[in-house]
């Protein structure tokens, strides 16, 4: 539980601890910043790490001159096409051994999400995922486990990413440092992290409606 209460405290209060690693480790703070959007994009088992609020609190950052905007834009796009590829070639060289054996971290009912998300929106939903929480964690992986041509992968990939950044990274930079946000940045985030769970969530419960009336 403790680990837990600890990663709850850091998206919740994002803003000081990226403060404190810009104070702390200077430039170096892109680095880490990097590093974070990279696991949680490119690996199936840390989709619990903050995305859509990490983003938007560097923003925040830069918004205040304490970070620049265009090479944060730069290293968080690199960050989530990167770490979608290399998603999607775990997924393509060892995924079907990995679903077989039945590994822990690989949520059954994040995969089967993920899987309708195909369904309905076919090769669009490298795009769409990029702003759902989870979705887009396993998205790249089921592509590489399905074969998607790279290319084609590659593309959607590419647009998802400038556009998910985009969209997070420059409402920071525009809005986050508004007095209201300020005040109520915790209330913010928990406002981000609401509105990015509400798709899969209506989807989870469609289903387990459909289910219950058969």
């Amino acid at each position: 539980m403790g680990l837990i209460s600890n990663i709850i405290d850091i998206i919740l209060h994002l803003d000081k601890y990226i403060g404190a690693l810009i104070t702390t480790y200077g430039p170096w703070t892109y680095g880490i910043l990097f590093f974070v959007i990279f696991l949680e994009t490119g690996f199936v088992f840390t989709p619990f790490l903050p995305g859509d609020s990490l983003i938007f609190a560097a923003g925040t950052m830069a918004g205040s001159g304490l970070l620049n905007i265009w090479l944060l834009y730069a290293i968080f796009v690199a960050a989530a096409v990167l770490g979608d590829t290399a998603n999607y070639w775990i997924g393509r060289f060892i995924g079907t051994e990995l679903l077989h054996k039945h590994v822990k971290f690989l949520s059954k009912r994040h995969l089967e999400e993920t899987e309708k998300y195909f369904d309905k929106y076919g090769s669009e939903t490298i795009i769409l995922a990029r702003f759902v929480p989870f979705v887009r964690t396993f998205a790249p992986f089921l592509a590489g486990v399905g074969e998607m041509d790279y290319w084609k992968f590659f593309l959607y990939n590419f647009i998802g990413g400038i556009t998910w950044v985009a969209l997070f990274c420059f409402g920071g930079y525009f809005f986050g440092n508004l007095a209201w946000v300020q005040e109520h940045f915790t209330l913010v985030i928990l406002i981000i992290i609401f509105a990015s769970v509400i798709p899969p969530a209506i989807q989870y419960f469609r289903v387990k409606f459909k289910r219950r009336k058969k």
